[in-house]
Formats: C-alpha cells, sequence, structure tokens
C-alpha cells in the first residue's frame, strides 16, 4: 500500500506522514531526505551547483540508503544535517535537474517492492506514485507556512527570511520542468493552516481503508 502526500514546507507534511506511518505501522518514506542529502554532499565537496553534468556524475557515485527512516550517505546518518539553511537554500535548484529525479524516483519506487509506506514530498502523487490507492495535497498560508518552520528552531534565519525563501522555493518548485509542485486531481486537498496536526490525522486516516 502507498499513501502519498504532497505540498509546500511548513504545511506538516513531515510529521503528519510519520505519524501516520506509525500508526498504520507501515514505513515513512520522505522523498526529500533523497535531495537534501545529494544537496549536502554536493556543498561539501564544493561542486558546481550550476553545472548540471558534474552533478549528475557527483550523485551517480554516492551511496544512498534509506534505513530506519533516515538517510545514510555513503555509509554516515545524515538525517540530522539535511534541514541546514544552506541545504534548504540550494536542495531546490539541485532537485530541478530532471535526470537527477529520475535517479532518486527510482530509489523510492525500489522501497516501495517490499513494504507500504507513506511517502511525502512534491511530486508523489503525481510523478513518483501517481497510482498511489491514497493521494492527499497538504497547503497553508505563507504566514503559517514561515511560522512553523521558524517554531522548529532549526534555521538561523528570521521569521520574515524564513517567509521569503520558502516564497522562492514554492516558486521554484511549483515551475520546474518536471516534477513540479501541483495538486493530483484525484488527491485530497487539506488547508492545514487552521487545523491541528492530530486534526489532519483524522482526517486522512478517516479516508485510508485497510
Amino acid at each position: 500500500m502507498i499513501i502519498a502526500i504532497d505540498g509546500p514546507a511548513g504545511t506538516g507534511k513531515s510529521t503528519i506522514a510519520k505519524l501516520i506511518a506509525e500508526k498504520l505501522n507501515i514505513t515513512f518514506l520522505n522523498s526529500g531526505s533523497f535531495y537534501r542529502g545529494i544537496t549536502l554532499a554536493l556543498l561539501k565537496d564544493n561542486v558546481d551547483l550550476s553545472d548540471e553534468k558534474k552533478v549528475l556524475e557527483f550523485a551517480d557515485n554516492l551511496d544512498l540508503d534509506y534505513v530506519n527512516e533516515h538517510l545514510i550517505l555513503n555509509g554516515e546518518d545524515v538525517d540530522h544535517l539535511l534541514h541546514q539553511d544552506i541545504v534548504d537554500a540550494n536542495a531546490s535548484q539541485v532537485s530541478s535537474i530532471v535526470e537527477l529525479r529520475h535517479i532518486v524516483n527510482k530509489k523510492l519506487r525500489k522501497i516501495t517492492e517490499t513494504q507500504s509506506v507513506v511517502c511525502e514530498g512534491r511530486d508523489i502523487t503525481t510523478v513518483v506514485f501517481p497510482m498511489a490507492e491514497y493521494k492527499f495535497y497538504l497547503d497553508a498560508s505563507i504566514d503559517v507556512q514561515a511560522q512553523r518552520r521558524f517554531n522548529q528552531g532549526v534555521s538561523q534565519l528570521s521569521l520574515e527570511e524564513i517567509k521569503e525563501a520558502i516564497r522562492k522555493r514554492d516558486e521554484l518548485d511549483k515551475n520546474k520542468k518536471e516534477g513540479s509542485l501541483k495538486i493530483a486531481e484525484d488527491a485530497t486537498y487539506i488547508d492545514t493552516s487552521d487545523l491541528t496536526i492530530d486534526n489532519v490525522c483524522e482526517i486522512i486516516l478517516s479516508k485510508i481503508h485497510i
């Protein structure tokens, strides 16, 4: 079984996807972790992100794995490093490379061959798993998105700077050549702005029949 959840940053996707996975006793799969992990490695090695050929060659030699819902990069658990501001600022550019998306999507699909998952991202319902049994699109106002990210305490940016960063990233994500952020026709749309995490989980679980 595949439960696919899309939406912009700050809508509660990761938190809610994790909780749904826990309640259903299935795997939580965060597609963004793969792009963030690749971005982290590229930045660490000072690879020119505008050189798609170099980025692809570099990424092709990375050992990416997903163990116990944590991203493992070249044998190291890097999950705690994936939400740094510098990774946030560059992940969208890296993930806009079409060939790179194909590599990551292949890895994501491979994982679901052997286990049921709740997978969240930006093109999960439309590109990665268009045949998922259940699809949801979570949304929120830009002010709520920024406040939630600010409250996480992982960014060194001010609230206004976070808001602008999210606005720029969402704009980039909505205009990608492939894998753009959009609402699948058959996805359940949920505006989480005025809802609690429990509220959203209840809505999602009410739609799932096991």
